[in-house]
């Protein structure tokens, strides 16, 4: 009998290539833990020199992270005032440069950077230029050392995204691999800035996408490569959490009222946050387009100045002011004593606090907008985290005083803010949740800050601030084809005769005359016809396009008989996947496969072409 059996290819894997993963990994994070020890010590020492030594103005800093005293410059002016005029033009003056440098050399440094590694994960094969990780650190340091309101996360996955990318390019691996070692670099710089490497690893996972999806490929590698950033960046900082926590509590039900109205008050921000943000980026690359994208900046930075002027804690990365509702101490902040000056006598300091953080709320949404927004350069997490510290403050104190027996902390209301406010602005809460508890240290608010973020999410899905990120993985391009094949693999050939019902096959007798032949192919529906023999056993098949053929002669050939048309049977089991199936239809050069039943004597249950399975693929995608 003229038939050939399929084979079935499971996935192949190789130890080799599993080695040179772990160590690429292994090497991505040794490369991005220094490189986030590089960028910390360039922001901290432009901050020091910027708004320090130009502007007598030194912002607090998270709990557990100070200034090395060799990059404390001291200040030009003498006294204890800041020089607000400074203030004014000093992020003009570092958007300008940035503008300058950046739109020179490398244009796709510019903003947050996280959208630039998601488009170049999924549109342009992982790779990213080798000038941009140097030009990033350099424009974001000069972005934020001068006043500009940005943070470290767009600067630092940039940057990890970029070593990543590089080394995959210096090692030649394929598009798929570069791709994974790029991610692998975002979530070792995340991890080791942050003092999260977990929640590193989860967010260079989740970021990619706006449902709640994640990239699993890249787990593994990135788990690997954030431990390894982490434990480099520790070994030169310290291990402590970013932030110091008082021991914050979560001991009754009734608690989660009050955070339902955080819920509500950090999705309205988290809403006005991402429109002003792309409202004034819109208007600056769009409407304004006549204007020279190098000084679109320098702009920006005098808006930036002009709000800085009067607030200036609105400038920089504005971690001391989140130190400072963890800490209860916002009363301590600059513009706090000056406000408690113009204030009425009979506002005490739970008035000043509680209007402060919504001035610094309020206004780190407008310079965070018209820095980044304008094409400066830095990150949106950090302020993002900021301006929910904030707004989560202020509500603790606000709902302290509406439920003075629910023992609430406004200082815990601050952390679960600042996770709730980026979870419902990004469309990350999962990696959100864990970071924001690894960076203080604290998991005792948990289950708040699950439920305000996922809440937050669940009302924010229309709106995100990575524009780039793709609705899930059915949309990528580079999951097009392994999609392709996982709903092949999962629909085997017997759904498909299934769905059709009891239909029998038509079959052909091999000695059948060709008119027979003719009749039997214009009343059926059918393209290739099995011929078997007078045992009933399949001895090949006969194919509509040699039927065609024939006809297209002229006469029909009395003397032929089915056997002499005959092709060898490529055959097929209910139990095969389509995948098979196709990869078996594609070889064969016919119409359709033969589907035998090989526990029934290789009994003919049916035929099988690629209508068939381009119609059963499509139906899985629909349900």
């Amino acid at each position: 009998m003229n038939k050939e059996k399929i084979t079935r290819l499971g996935p192949v894997g190789s130890t080799a290539n599993l080695a040179r993963m772990l160590l690429s990994c292994t090497a991505v994070g040794l490369i991005a833990g220094g490189g986030a020890a590089l960028l910390l010590v360039m922001l901290q020492a432009g901050t020091s020199l910027g708004l320090g030594f130009l502007a007598n103005y030194f912002p607090g800093t998270a709990g557990n992270e100070s200034v090395p005293p060799y990059l404390i410059f001291g200040s030009l002016f003498a006294g204890p005032e800041i020089v607000r005029w400074m203030l004014l033009i000093l992020p003009a003056l570092g958007g300008l440069a940035s503008g300058i440098i950046t739109f020179t050399f490398a244009p796709e440094a510019e903003g947050h950077g996280t959208d630039a590694a998601i488009v170049a994960y999924h549109f342009r094969d992982g790779a990213i230029r080798k000038r941009v990780p140097i030009i990033k650190a350099i424009s974001s340091t000069l972005t934020i050392g001068s006043g500009g309101s940005g943070g470290r996360e767009g600067p630092i996955a940039q940057i990890g995204a970029g070593f990543g990318s590089v080394l995959g390019q210096w090692l030649g691996v394929p598009p798929a691999e570069r791709r994974i070692l790029m991610a692998a670099g975002l979530a070792a710089g995340i991890g080791a800035i942050f003092h999260a490497p977990l929640a590193g690893a989860l967010f260079a996972a989740e970021v990619l996408y706006r449902d709640p999806d994640f990239e699993h490929e890249v787990l593994v590698p990135s788990f690997i490569s954030s431990i390894v950033a982490y434990s480099t960046f520790g070994g030169v900082f310290g291990f402590e959490p970013l932030f110091r926590a008082p021991p914050f509590t979560f001991d009754s039900v009734a608690q989660l009222l009050p955070y339902l109205f955080l819920t509500g008050v950090l999705t309205v921000a988290a809403m006005l946050f991402v429109t002003a943000f792309y409202a004034v980026r819109d208007l600056t690359f769009k409407r304004a387009s006549r204007i020279p994208n190098h000084i679109k900046p320098a702009i920006g930075g005098l808006i930036v100045g002009l709000i800085g002027y009067f607030l200036p804690e609105a400038l920089g990365t504005g971690y001391g002011v989140v130190q400072s509702c963890l800490d209860g101490n916002v009363i301590a902040l600059p513009t706090a004593s000056v406000l408690g000056t113009m204030l009425p006598a009979n506002w005490g300091p739970t008035y000043v606090t509680v209007t402060v953080l919504g001035l610094i709320a309020i206004s780190k949404i407008a310079t965070t907008s018209f820095t980044i927004g304008t094409g400066g350069s830095g990150g949106v997490f950090g302020p993002a985290i900021v301006i929910g510290g904030a707004l989560g403050g202020m509500t603790g104190i606000i709902c302290q005083h509406l439920f003075p027996s629910l023992n609430i902390q406004p200082g815990a209301f601050a952390l679960v803010g600042m996770a709730g406010f980026f979870a419902g602005a990004a469309n990350t809460p999962v990696s959100t949740i864990i970071m924001v508890n690894e960076m203080s240290g604290s998991y005792r608010l948990l289950i708040p800050s699950m439920l305000v973020c996922i809440l937050c999410y669940i009302l924010c899905r229309r709106f995100t601030l990575y524009r780039e990120q793709l609705p899930s993985r059915l949309h990528a391009p580079s999951k097009i084809g392994s999609m392709a094949n996982a709903v092949l693999r999962y629909v085997t050939v017997g759904d498909i005769l299934e769905r059709r019902g009891e239909l029998a096959p038509v079959l052909l007798r091999d000695e059948m005359s060709f008119p027979d032949v003719l009749d039997r192919y214009a009343t059926s529906a059918q393209d290739c016809f099995p011929v078997v023999d007078k045992e009933g056993k399949l001895t090949g098949v006969i194919d509509g396009r040699d039927i065609r053929s024939i006809i297209h002669l002229g006469t029909v050939p009395e003397l032929i008989i089915a056997h002499d048309i005959v092709r060898p049977a490529i055959t097929v089991t209910p139990g095969d996947s389509l995948l098979a199936a196709l990869n078996s239809l594609m070889r064969s050069n016919l119409s359709e496969l033969v589907v035998i039943q090989p526990d029934e004597d290789d009994k003919i249950v049916g035929t099988l072409g690629q209508p068939d399975i381009v119609a059963a693929y499509n139906r899985q995608l629909r349900t």
